[in-house]
């Protein structure tokens, strides 16, 4: 895949016929393909990863529409407005969402380099049931009028789809407010679009300044990480911009140990450091990819703990309305009196330490 990433975003795998060109499309996937009434697509570079005959394929999962979204049993009705409080008192632009008082998500695209069929702005990015209105400048004025704005989240869609240009500009203007601290950039480009990590944008939004940029990218599964998102994340650390990876846990992609594992390690070895797993939302139509919500905890505890460095743990969360909630239960403090703690590690082996006194 030599094309330019221009080209790439030009040559969108969208139609049943281009998809052929890279797998032997299932009946399953044809019909579902044919029948609903969904947006989907991803770049030609990551349609190379597919495998051709098998459609568990993980990537093939998170490209290709798949019936199972027409059933929702657990899925919340109008899930985005609620989890990002856009029903609430508070009068702010389409462009910014809130759980925090201090930092918010600004939301500047609608457009993808993949459209993910477990996204949690499913009802807005992929259905496209949710109409909303995204201006930049509408939403930098109201940051601009909230002082208690220190930390902005970029996101979309996909911002680094937008022009150098364009970013240089939205990123400066950020810059400029006094009371902005950090900027960061949620985008899978690194994954699935890593030829986007260009000069022009590494010059864009890169660079050393009191207001960092620090991108978090989402990579699910081993097979994501190629020589290319190797070389696109080393290009981002060497302009000053640090690269951490969301990932969400989904059933029959990287809920086993041993994908688990090799996902978290791989992320290290290529210099992106594991951040957050998120157990997969409540969004409608995505029930196919839940599991149980101690599944998560469980293979940071089976698969991570005591078996790879500290640096590969990413933090178990469930996002919410609210916040972050983490979803780590204690499994190390095994007994507790007011002598002692016993502890357990992850091959079952027990010590002691002194309980210390209030």
């Amino acid at each position: 895949m030599a094309e330019t990433w221009m080209e790439q975003v030009r040559n969108e795998v969208r139609t049943l016929e281009q998809l052929e060109q890279y797998i032997d499309v299932s009946d399953d996937e044809r019909h579902a393909i044919t029948t609903l009434k969904t947006r989907w697509g991803t770049t030609p570079y990551f349609a190379s990863l597919m495998d051709k005959d098998d459609p568990t394929c993980p990537i093939r999962m998170q490209v290709i529409p798949s019936m199972k979204e027409q059933v929702n049993e657990f899925g919340m009705k109008d899930y985005l407005m609620w989890k990002e409080n856009r029903a609430t008192d508070e009068v702010r632009p389409d462009s910014i969402a809130r759980q925090y008082k201090d930092r918010i998500a600004f939301t500047v695209t609608e457009v993808c380099g993949i459209y993910c069929r477990h996204c949690f702005r499913k009802e807005l990015v992929v259905d496209q049931d949710l109409k909303l209105r995204f201006d930049v400048e509408e939403g930098l004025e109201w940051i601009r009028e909230h002082p208690e704005i220190r930390d902005v989240l970029v996101t979309g869609g996909d911002p680094l789809l937008l022009s150098d240009e364009k970013l240089s500009y939205l990123i400066g203007a950020l810059r400029e407010i006094p009371h902005v601290e950090m900027i960061r950039i949620g985008s899978r480009l690194p994954i699935v679009l890593p030829q986007r990590i260009t000069e022009g944008l590494k010059k864009a939004i890169g660079g050393f300044h009191k207001v960092p940029v620090w991108i978090n990218t989402q990579c699910n599964h081993p097979k994501e990480i190629t020589a290319e998102t190797e070389r696109a994340v080393f290009e981002l650390l060497s302009c000053g911009i640090n690269v951490g990876n969301q990932a969400v846990l989904l059933k029959g992609i990287n809920d086993d140990v041993p994908t688990f594992r090799e996902l978290h390690q791989k992320l290290l070895r290529t210099r992106i450091r594991p951040y957050y797993v998120f157990y997969c939302e409540p969004a409608p139509g995505i029930d196919h990819f839940r599991t149980p919500v101690e599944k998560g905890a469980e293979l940071i505890r089976d698969a991570l703990r005591g078996h790879t460095t500290g640096l590969a743990q990413p933090m178990y969360v469930l996002a919410t309305n609210i916040g972050k909630i983490p979803l780590m239960p204690d499994y190390y403090i095994v007994d507790k009196n007011d002598k002692e703690y016993t502890l357990r590690n992850y091959k079952g082996e027990t010590t002691k330490i002194p309980n210390m006194p209030a």
